[in-house]
């Protein structure tokens, strides 16, 4: 029982209130924001994180809601809200820092929450198609924990869980793969004679963030797509936003120079 409460319940809570604190932190950093990502970039990335914190913290209704379908209902809304929402709006709020409020072109902004919109209605469309019931994963004092259960009447079909998985390296993995470059491009292109000496540390500390967040998906994907398709291996995925969350926050309380005074 306490495995499966850690890995669906206790894991996805954490989670979520790292991206809480993260929001929290970037939200009373007062003139801080503005040169870490601009007026307009920090906004959107802002609600990107409370959006993240609610994305993780809703996790465990996905189990305890309720049989067959819930689980796979709630599935899905959490998906679109990160691959069609969240995914497109850090994208789009990066965007708008490394072109230093500039106007952003429509068709950028059109293009980011298109192409992530397509991936969700993809992953939801194959939800559908291959989930076909759900099953116990633990009870406790009446309290019973569901999990949507794949391919429960035929035999596991692969193109399925191809089409799953390449959504999300679309999105969100895609869009954070180039939310990365954007920022390593940033960091490696700071004036060196800045009096903002920091920035290029704190920018660091965002790319590794992002860079871990990448890799645990990729990681809890190649497991699945080799293994079996459980749920319980994207435990990989939630422990790697936590630590990415850690490291997004550290870049967040960083002051941006040596003697920040003024910024205060």
């Amino acid at each position: 029982m306490f495995p499966v409460f850690l890995i669906n319940i206790a894991v996805p809570i954490i989670a979520g209130v790292v991206y809480f604190m993260m929001a929290f932190e970037v939200r009373k950093t007062g003139k801080i924001r503005q040169i870490i990502f601009g007026e307009i970039g920090y906004k959107k990335v802002f609600v990107a994180f409370v959006l993240f914190g609610i994305y993780f913290i809703t996790r465990p209704l996905q189990n305890i809601i309720g049989q067959y379908p819930w689980p796979m209902v709630v599935n899905c809304l959490r998906q679109f809200f990160l691959m069609a929402v969240i995914s497109p709006a850090i994208l789009v709020g990066i965007f708008y820092w490394d072109s230093d409020e500039g106007e952003l072109p429509r068709a950028v902004k059109i293009a980011s929450y298109s192409v992530g919109f397509l991936m969700a209605l993809i992953f939801i469309l194959v939800n559908i198609a291959a989930i076909d019931t759900s099953k116990i994963i633990a009870s406790f004092n009446g309290l019973k924990l569901y999990d949507a259960v794949w391919f429960a009447g035929g035999p596991q079909k692969i193109e399925f869980i191809l089409i799953h998985l390449v959504s999300q390296l679309i999105s969100p993995v895609g869009f954070f793969v180039l939310s990365v470059a954007i920022v390593r491009r940033r960091r490696h292109n700071y004036p060196s004679d800045s009096i903002y000496n920091q920035m290029p540390l704190k920018w660091r500390y965002l790319e590794i963030g992002l860079e871990v967040f990448i890799l645990s998906m990729l990681v809890a994907g190649f497991a699945a797509l080799l293994g079996h398709y459980y749920t319980y291996l994207w435990v990989i995925y939630f422990a790697g936003a936590i630590i990415s969350g850690l490291l997004e926050l550290k870049s967040v309380k960083i002051p941006p120079r040596e003697a920040p005074k003024d910024l205060k």
